[in-house]
């Protein structure tokens, strides 16, 4: 599903035939049947482009933003998708490319950290609760098991 969701983010895929093409492309192996239905469980919706083409989008994406440089989904999906991190008081917000909040965020609660209590994830953002008096440098060091590209 993640790399249906990166596909999705990355191109402008207007039929289901499409998504399959650009699936196996990648080497992913689907029928019309399994596609609809994960189709469906992401919400995937239709909308409209500036040149009256319709086109799949992710649910929550802001503006139906796209991503400006395309890449496989292959090559997407070996980068964890990190692009900052800000702190304020006992918070943090990591913003990621869309469609990698989630699996990083769930990645985070996972892991076991002692500095962080939990995650909430949006498409392309984390929001991040650590504990009183953890400093930024200790939450950033343990954010870089799972973000080896964390670095402030």
């Amino acid at each position: 599903m993640e790399a249906l969701k990166m596909l999705i983010s990355s191109q402008e895929l207007s039929s289901q035939e499409e998504v399959l093409q650009a699936l196996e492309k990648e080497g992913f192996k689907l029928t019309q049947a399994t596609l609809s239905r994960d189709l469906k469980q992401l919400k995937v919706a239709k909308a409209h482009s500036m040149n009256g083409k319709y086109f799949y989008v992710l649910p929550n994406e802001a503006m139906y933003k796209r991503v400006t440089s395309p890449r496989t989904a292959r090559e997407m999906l070996q980068t964890s998708g990190y692009q900052s991190i800000n702190f304020s008081g006992n918070m943090a917000v990591i913003k990621t490319r869309p469609g990698y909040a989630s699996s990083i965020a769930y990645n985070i609660d996972n892991a076991g950290f002692q500095e962080v209590i939990g995650t909430i994830a949006g498409d392309d953002t984390i929001f991040i609760v650590i504990r009183e008096g953890v400093r930024e440098e200790d939450v950033i060091l343990s954010l870089s098991i799972v973000i080896p590209e964390l670095r402030k």
